[in-house]
C-alpha cells in the first residue's frame, strides 16, 4: 500500500507488472488524510506492506506496533535522494518495488521495517 504522497501511477505500473499493489491517493479515498496508525492498520488487515517516505512517523509507529504486540506486515521506507517524489522518479521507484518483491519472502517484513534498496 502506497502511502499518500505517492502518486497513483506507482501502483497501476506495478499491477501491471504484476504486483498486487495499491495507492492510498486516488485508490483509497476513505484513507487519504487519515492517521498513520490508521494507514499501517488498514495495510495488515489486508496483508499488506507499507511504502512511506514519512520515516519520522512509521519508524516509531512499527515500534510501537511491535511493543503492545499489535501484528503488521512491514513498512518499506524511501528516501527523496534515491527515489525522488517526482513525475521522473515514477519508472525508478516501480522498478526498484518490481525487483524487491520478486526477491522477498512472503512475509519477509513481517512486524518490521526498512529502506528499499536502490537498484544496482
Amino acid at each position: 500500500m502506497l502511502d499518500e504522497h505517492y502518486s497513483h501511477t506507482i501502483a497501476e505500473e506495478l499491477r501491471r507488472r504484476g504486483v498486487d499493489a495499491v495507492a492510498t491517493q486516488n485508490e483509497r479515498p476513505e484513507l487519504e488524510g487519515q492517521d498513520d496508525d490508521v494507514i499501517l492498520r488498514a495495510a495488515t488487515l489486508e496483508r499488506r506492506v507499507v511504502v512511506t517516505n514519512n520515516v519520522r512517523d512509521y519508524a516509531p509507529l512499527v515500534e510501537e506496533f511491535g511493543l503492545r504486540g499489535e501484528p503488521q506486515f512491514g513498512v518499506i521506507f524511501t528516501d527523496d535522494a534515491t527515489f525522488p517524489r517526482t513525475h521522473a522518479g515514477i519508472g525508478l521507484i516501480v522498478r526498484a518495488l518490481a525487483a524487491f518483491v520478486e526477491g522477498a519472502p512472503d512475509d519477509d517484513l513481517l512486524n518490521g521495517c526498512m529502506y528499499l534498496p536502490p537498484l544496482e
